[in-house]
């Protein structure tokens, strides 16, 4: 038996005050034709907006590169210079979960030691992504893979051919290869890269585009010249690592042999302070937000030479004012931050922001 039951309405059985209208007062909707041509264009529409979302992702087509997954946007990047110069580059570039070295011209120990003091473990290290064979940039790369397996290597095949033929190291290296090709983007971690050509007397030698969700940081080290592929990456940057290498007064009364001096001075050398200094303010933009003069010749130059000649073309091209990297409110005022990379040191854990 029913635990509850239904209590009748009053109004049970009443007509209702459109019952007998009929069917006139509501017909029923004639379906909308289906013309193939309709259907066509719809979509033709809704792939072209995919294609236009995709793009607003991921930067280009689908073909381009195996797309990231969707990330979260972030407000800040980590930067970390363990020395640059002839005596040995290498830098660090990374997020809160993934990051990467810039060369490995520095002693593994050094490095390794330096980033557990900044909190970054080697697991969170994913590449080491080569400039060019020179001694400098490369001498400890196969003591980085050797030791963190997990680590890849990423330069042109001919950059690695140049490796293995200029210096003894193990060709085990082949191992953790990871082949790139400039002008075409890969990923490393939660960054995209792509390398540019440079202009220098290594092998294959190459700048690097990096970017994550809105930041872009340009790297061009050891550059004879400023090449029209390389312009066309250092004007999107917003930190961009740029090389000051000698200042040609200290060059020409310098003890170097006049076939040295030539070399440094040839479109397949190293940039002047004049020459850099002159190309910054010719393309500074306020999305400029970090400069870094790096391989700054150990007797050719000094960082408070560099800096000033590349303050005073700023500020002549009507930058306000330029701030020296430190975290004191005057200096954030400024729009753009200039520091000279030091040569044996490291700077510590810089803070790259967009704000």
């Amino acid at each position: 038996m029913a635990r509850f039951k239904k209590k009748g309405n009053w109004n049970d059985g009443m007509t209702g005050l459109f019952d007998n209208l009929g069917d006139n007062l509501f017909p029923e909707v004639a379906p909308m034709p289906v013309l193939p041509q309709i259907e066509q264009a719809a979509k033709k529409h809704l792939e072209e907006m995919e294609r236009r979302r995709r793009t607003d992702i991921f930067g280009g087509d689908d073909d381009a590169f195996a797309p990231l997954d969707v990330l979260p946007g972030i407000d800040k990047l980590s930067f970390i210079s363990f020395g640059s110069g002839s005596s040995g580059n290498c830098a660090y570039i990374g997020d809160s979960e993934t990051g990467f070295l810039i060369d490995a011209g520095v002693d593994i120990n050094i490095v390794v030691l330096e980033l557990q003091r900044n909190g970054i473990p080697m697991s969170r290290v994913k590449g080491i992504l080569l400039t060019h064979d020179h001694s400098d940039h490369v001498r400890y790369v196969y003591s980085f893979v050797r030791k963190y397996r997990h680590i890849g290597v990423y330069c042109t095949p001919r950059t690695l051919n140049g490796i293995l033929r200029r210096h003894s190291i193990s060709n085990r290296i082949k191992d953790y290869h990871r082949p790139i090709y400039k002008e075409h983007p890969f990923k490393i971690g939660h960054f995209e890269a792509l390398a540019f050509e440079v202009l220098h007397d290594g092998t294959d030698n190459a700048g690097f585009f990096i970017t994550r969700g809105a930041h872009r940081m340009v790297v061009a080290t050891d550059l004879g010249c400023v090449s029209d592929r390389a312009d066309y990456y250092m004007r999107q940057a917003n930190y961009l690592m740029i090389e000051a290498n000698y200042d040609n007064a200290m060059l020409e009364a310098g003890p170097y042999p006049e076939y040295l001096k030539a070399r440094i001075r040839s479109a397949s050398g190293h940039l002047d302070n004049e020459v850099t200094a002159a190309y910054l303010a010719q393309i500074y933009t306020p999305q400029l937000r970090q400069i870094f003069l790096c391989h700054l010749s150990k007797d050719n130059n000094l960082p408070e030479v560099a800096l000033k000649c590349v303050e005073l073309a700023l500020v002549q091209s009507g930058v306000t004012q330029v701030g020296d990297g430190s975290e004191t409110p005057y200096a954030r005022m400024a729009p753009v931050q200039l520091r000279a990379l030091p040569r044996f040191d490291s700077t510590g854990l810089i803070t790259l922001r967009l704000d």
